[in-house]
C-alpha cells in the first residue's frame, strides 16, 4: 500500500463533472493512490472523459459489469449483448481507454489493513480469491439456491453484504442506495450519482467518506 492514502471512488457512470468535483474535494497528493471500484463507463454524459481523468491520476480501476460487457463485446463481436448506453460508449473510446479496461483487475486486496476493494462483491460461501467475474462485478443479492442475482432478479432475496462476515473487510459499489451503506465487515460507497444521487468516496484506512451532489440526473 502507499504510504499516503487509498481513495476508493463508487460508481462514476460517465460523470465527469462529478468526478472532478469530488477529486477538487478529495485533494489526492502524490503519496495517495486513487482506485475506481469499476463502472467508470454508461449511463453519464462522457466515459471517455472519465477514463481520461483516470489514467492522468495514474489510478487503478477495477472491472465493473459495464467495462465486462464492453470488453466482452470487443473480443467475441456479440452485438446482441449491447444496450444503447454501450453503443454510445464505445463511439467515444479511444485505444488508450481500450487499453486501460483491458488492464482492470478484478479486485485489489490491501493485506496491511485486511481490506479488499471490488465492483459488486463476494459470494460468502466460497473463497473470494477464486471468485470469477461472473459474480464479482454483478453480485447485489443471493437467492435461496444460493446463486448471485441483480436485485431486479430476486427483490426479495438478501443482499450479499448481510451475508458476509469476513475476513477480509470488502469496499464495493455497484448496488446504488441513497446513504453509503455500513456492515461491520463491508461498506458500499455507490450513491447513484448518475441518478441525480452523490459521487462518494472513502479514504483508507481512516473510513472517511467524502462526496458531492450530483449536477444533474442523467439515467
Amino acid at each position: 500500500m502507499s504510504k499516503g492514502r487509498v481513495i476508493a471512488i463508487g460508481d462514476v457512470h460517465g460523470c465527469h463533472a462529478e468526478l472532478r468535483d469530488l477529486l477538487d474535494v478529495v485533494s489526492p497528493g502524490a503519496t495517495d493512490l486513487v482506485v475506481f471500484l469499476g463502472d467508470l463507463v454508461n449511463r453519464g454524459p462522457d466515459s471517455a472523459a472519465c477514463l481520461e481523468i483516470a489514467r492522468s491520476l495514474g489510478a487503478r480501476s477495477l472491472l465493473g459489469n459495464h467495462e465486462l460487457r464492453l470488453l466482452t463485446h470487443r473480443r467475441t463481436g456479440n452485438d446482441s449483448i449491447l444496450k444503447d448506453d454501450d453503443r454510445r460508449t464505445i463511439k467515444q473510446l479511444t485505444a488508450k481507454d481500450w487499453a486501460y479496461m483491458e488492464a482492470m483487475p478484478l479486485h485489489l486486496h490491501l493485506p496491511e489493513i485486511d481490506t479488499v476493494l471490488v465492483h459488486g462483491g463476494f459470494l460468502p460461501t466460497s473463497d473470494w480469491h477464486t471468485q470469477p467475474a461472473a459474480v464479482v462485478t454483478r453480485i447485489q443479492v443471493i437467492d435461496s439456491n444460493g446463486r448471485p442475482r441483480k436485485r431486479a432478479e430476486a427483490p426479495d432475496a438478501p443482499f450479499w453484504a448481510d451475508q458476509w462476515n469476513g475476513p477480509p473487510f470488502v469496499v464495493y459499489g455497484h448496488t446504488p442506495r441513497p446513504e453509503i451503506y455500513r456492515r461491520p465487515t463491508s461498506i458500499g460507497i455507490d450513491t447513484g450519482c448518475v441518478m441525480g444521487g452523490h459521487l462518494s468516496a472513502l479514504t483508507l484506512p481512516d473510513q472517511q467518506v467524502l462526496q458531492v451532489k450530483a449536477r444533474a440526473k442523467y439515467y
